[in-house]
């Protein structure tokens, strides 16, 4: 006859078994011990075990291994898996590396607001976040240039219901920008910026495929002067919507750019 050892351990002590969950290209998730937060890149078998890699949204690569009850899929444990050969490749996110959400509509507008210097930073923003914003409910309008900052500012009347965000190109200490900035002192009002002269230079250059965005001499329009330097027509809207048409996420963005767009969503978007 048979004897078995009872399993004296309490039920609340048991860990539960988590869901397995292929390890799809896109799909995001959290390591449950770090907190580090990214979309899957590729599996790899080691000696020690199978890993996953992570790519965050500033293009961040951690290899974790596939441990079970290791990580975190929309705030629920999972145990990742490796996804069998052909599976479906389930897209995940949005352009900014959000995860998407299929089917949500748009929230009713805020009465907060993000002011962009221009045309093209609107464009740029609404690519690569468009998406969060419509459903966060966050109009973004531009600007032509912020010389009158201040007087837009007051025109706006911010309050705790309706923050601020601006935009804003080329701020680096002892800029012009950087003068008009520190004139806005509202609490409800979040100015930030790039250090780039123009948001064509957030745009990674080997997106564009280009070796790197050309210096162009002091007191030559800029857009002009690199659409000279690299050969390209002297047309800045045409250049413009060639520089555009190769940004598919966020991984075509600079960092610099990147984290201040997220700040400024995430301030209009606190709750009052």
């Amino acid at each position: 006859m048979r004897s078995y050892q009872s399993d004296l351990t309490p039920p609340w002590k048991k860990s539960t078994p988590a869901p397995e969950v292929p390890a799809e290209p896109d799909l995001v998730v959290e390591e449950a011990v770090s907190g580090f937060c990214g979309a899957v890149i590729r599996c790899e078998k080691t000696a020690q075990g199978p890993t996953v890699t992570l790519e965050d949204r500033f293009g961040k690569h951690r290899v974790f291994p596939m441990e079970p009850r290791g990580f975190l899929l929309e705030g629920k444990v999972v145990t990742l898996v490796r996804p069998s050969a052909g599976g479906p490749v389930r897209p995940a996110r949005t352009a900014s590396g959000s995860v998407a959400v299929p089917g949500a509509r748009a929230r009713v507008a805020r009465a907060g607001r993000i002011y962009v210097e221009g045309r093209h930073d609107a464009e740029l923003v609404e690519r690569v976040w468009g998406d969060d914003l419509r459903i966060e409910g966050v109009v973004v309008e531009y600007l032509e240039g912020i010389d009158d900052l201040p007087a837009i500012v007051r025109e706006f009347a911010p309050g705790p219901d309706a923050r601020l965000g601006v935009l804003v190109d080329h701020l680096v200490p002892g800029s012009k920008e950087s003068r008009i900035a520190a004139q806005v002192t509202d609490a409800d009002v979040l100015v930030v910026g790039h250090p780039y002269i123009d948001v064509w230079e957030a745009v990674k250059p080997s997106s564009v495929g280009i070796p790197g965005w050309p210096a162009v001499p002091r007191g030559q329009d800029w857009k002009t002067g690199v659409c000279r330097a690299l050969g390209w027509p002297e047309n800045t809207g045409a250049a413009w919507q060639h520089i555009l048409s190769r940004v598919g996420s966020y991984k075509d963005l600079e960092p610099q750019l990147l984290g201040r767009v997220e700040e400024l969503i995430d301030f209009v978007t606190l709750p009052a």
